[in-house]
């Protein structure tokens, strides 16, 4: 079972890894188009649909990534008080009320708008136009993904429930966390107050 979840959070976050690089590519057309508006005087009509498209992706495949690493959003006020078998209860009845009906219905949904779109061989609003329905079947393929980790999600609150404690998580790169930084160096809050002692006294001297 430990295995099934972990391979499934490894594939979340292989994907979220991937398309994250849509960020660097959107980051140079930006930076290429503002310099081209306005200092070559040369404006493109498609690099706004383009930025949308790439945003979308980003922001659509970033779903089950996040997920699968514990960051969405989350009213904790009380929940950080509660067992472990506590909050797995309350887990698992949000996830099948709310989660599975509402992704399942995102991807299916996704899934015919994205074919409707690849019928007509529908293309952006704009003088340059693009096909927009490879872009459309990001919708139901992220879907799909959140899915399958929602599922495996889910599978965590029953192991929960039974062992009375949460399965392990795949790690991966965050932000720096304070915390865990002064632990890894070793260092503690008292050691940083008698530094900052030391520098005013130094700055004081003549």
């Amino acid at each position: 079972m430990q295995k099934l979840l972990l391979f499934v959070d490894k594939v979340s976050t292989f994907v979220g890894r991937f398309f994250s690089w849509a960020i660097v590519g959107l980051t140079f057309l930006i930076s290429w188009e503002v310099f081209s508006r306005y200092v070559l005087n040369t404006p493109h009509p498609w690099a706004q649909d383009v930025q949308i498209m790439l945003y979308g992706t980003l922001f659509m495949f970033a779903g089950a990534y996040t997920l699968a690493h514990g960051g969405h959003v989350r009213g904790d006020v009380l929940y950080g008080f509660f067992k472990p078998r506590t909050q797995a209860s309350i887990d698992l009845i949000l996830y099948i009320v709310f989660f599975l009906p509402g992704i399942f219905a995102l991807t299916y949904a996704g899934w015919t708008y994205a074919n409707e779109s690849l019928a007509i061989h529908e293309k952006t609003f704009s003088p340059d136009p693009l096909p927009l329905y490879p872009f459309k079947f990001v919708i139901p393929l992220a879907g799909f993904f959140l899915l399958m980790q929602g599922i495996v999600e889910i599978l965590r609150c029953v192991v929960c429930l039974r062992d009375g404690a949460w399965p392990s998580r795949v790690e991966d790169v965050e932000e720096v966390d304070v915390y865990k930084l002064k632990e890894m160096v070793h260092v503690k809050d008292v050691d940083i107050a008698q530094l900052d002692q030391y520098v005013v006294r130094q700055e004081a001297k003549p």
